[in-house]
């Protein structure tokens, strides 16, 4: 399947509340870092991997988010927003998405970078029978996160509670199958892990998990990590590279 055919669908309604007293009037994901909106680095990462379709889930400030996509500054990649009017969770707000995507989608929170696996997720779409992947990456203790439960084949089976130990953990990059999206409720809130992806699995549907040792991560859901964010970027800058 070629990447022209995956669609990359960025999460992006959520309102920041943990960082409203830094930045009142923006959407988490337009938080300057390293002189551009942290959305630039998401976006930039992707495309590095030859992603060329870009759709904006967007909610809180959204109009900010439009205007980002229209300013040419991302030359050869398509840049649109899907509103939602109400708070619809990652869940609702991907699949409010789902009329502006090809036949299938790379599913990402934008306001972290898992820097990893995308070409091993990607590899999914030629597999006959698969729904779908997530990347796992592997920490020395879960407990913060909750873990992955899969078999000897990578085969997804449950994501469980919070446990002590080590264990691969959710590194929120999701690819479907969209077909398989398309008979569950995009008018109501939901969220990806707690109830799309265990629908799917009550359905018989197979969800491999891409396995990382470790990966580059950050979340710019505090103070203390959107003042990280800069010098994480700078530190994996070859990442974010990419050809218009």
């Amino acid at each position: 399947m070629p990447v022209s055919d995956v669609t990359v669908v960025l999460l992006a309604g959520g309102q920041g509340t943990r960082i409203r007293a830094l930045y009142p009037d923006s959407p988490k994901p337009m938080v300057p870092v390293a002189g551009r909106p942290f959305l630039h680095w998401v976006t930039a990462y992707f495309a590095g991997h030859g992603l060329r379709r870009f759709v904006y889930s967007t909610g809180y400030r959204s109009e900010q988010i439009e205007e980002w996509c229209s300013d040419g500054s991302m030359p050869g990649l398509v840049r649109e927003v899907c509103r939602e009017e109400t708070p619809l969770g990652t869940g609702g707000g991907l699949l409010n998405c789902l009329e502006k995507c090809g036949p299938w989608i790379l599913a990402a929170n934008a306001d972290s970078l898992c820097l990893g696996g995308i070409p091993e997720l990607l590899s999914h779409t030629d597999l006959q029978g698969v729904a779908g992947a997530i990347i796992g990456v592997l920490t020395d203790d879960a407990s913060r996160y909750g873990t992955l439960d899969f078999d000897s084949a990578g085969r997804l089976k449950a994501f469980r509670e919070k446990v002590p130990g080590q264990g691969y953990v959710n590194a929120g990059l999701y690819l479907f199958r969209t077909d398989t999206l398309s008979g569950f409720r995009s008018d109501q809130p939901s969220s990806i892990e707690r109830d799309i992806i265990p629908n799917l699995l009550d359905q018989g549907a197979a969800i491999d998990v891409v396995q990382l040792a470790e990966a580059p991560f950050i979340d710019i859901g505090t103070p203390d990590t959107v003042v990280a964010a800069e010098s994480f970027v700078l530190k994996h800058e070859g990442h974010f590279t990419w050809s218009g």
